[in-house]
């Protein structure tokens, strides 16, 4: 297997990496396709391998022992999962599943494990990402306790426009309320005040970005620290 050159891997974790360290690990990474609605990682069963998305969107959905889901987090080209891999944790607590067709790479679990064993560097930026990755669930769970449904909705959606290249974000209202975990006619209402507001575009599948700035600050203090703590940790690593 040919290890993919550092200047083409868009996954910014990989992509900060020293030369030297990167050439190391590149051998064992394998690229990959990933459909919409994949899952990667099951709750409660081993983890096989780690991804390193390149493109697309996934989520991290937590469940309760009676079945009620909620998504914890989403991840693209800023991160890895399954996370608890950096513990050493064999099996994956929550299930990971890609909400939009994704590229990118995978790690046989193993080989990740002896990466962070062996490579300070690898280390230090996995070890990163999950603190910046552990501030957005942290306001995951906050903004589900104070804010309203539209305003959850316009920093779910800036999330994900910060994860896709262009405006486009092809979700339907179904996938939305399930990531929401909230009721499809919410949803529906919800975008529709977005739209009227001139924020986005909404149609059947898709949501297109028209107003970016503005909807920023219609989402107030729902969005913006997470990604601000992000780029502070991973500034200047070496």
């Amino acid at each position: 297997m040919i290890s993919p050159a550092q200047s083409s891997v868009t996954n910014k974790l990989l992509s900060i990496l020293p030369e030297s360290d990167y050439g190391q690990i590149a051998q064992d990474l394998e690229f990959l396709k990933l459909s919409q609605g994949t899952v990667v990682a099951h709750a409660g069963q081993p983890i096989d391998y780690i991804y390193f998305l390149t493109s697309g969107i996934g989520s991290i959905i937590a469940s309760t022992p009676e079945g009620n889901r909620a998504e914890a987090g989403i991840f693209g080209s800023d991160g890895y999962v399954p996370t608890s891999a950096v513990a050493s944790t064999e099996n994956s607590p929550h299930e990971v599943v890609i909400l939009l067709d994704s590229e990118g790479y995978r790690m046989d679990y193993g080989r990740f494990r002896g990466w962070m064993d062996q490579n300070r560097n690898f280390s230090k930026v996995m070890i990163r990402s999950i603190e910046a990755f552990s501030v957005q669930l942290t306001y995951t769970a906050i903004s589900n306790a104070i804010h309203d449904v539209t305003e959850r909705l316009a920093r779910w959606i800036l999330m994900c426009h910060d994860r896709v290249p262009g405006d486009e974000i092809g979700l339907t209202h179904e996938f939305i309320s399930l990531m929401l975990s909230v009721r499809r006619p919410s949803v529906t209402t919800s975008l529709h005040i977005l739209e009227g507001n001139g924020f986005i575009k909404s149609e059947r599948s898709n949501i297109i970005m028209r107003n970016r700035p503005a909807m920023e600050e219609f989402a107030r203090d729902a969005y913006g620290k997470p990604e601000e703590e992000y780029r502070r940790l991973m500034k200047n690593l070496f």
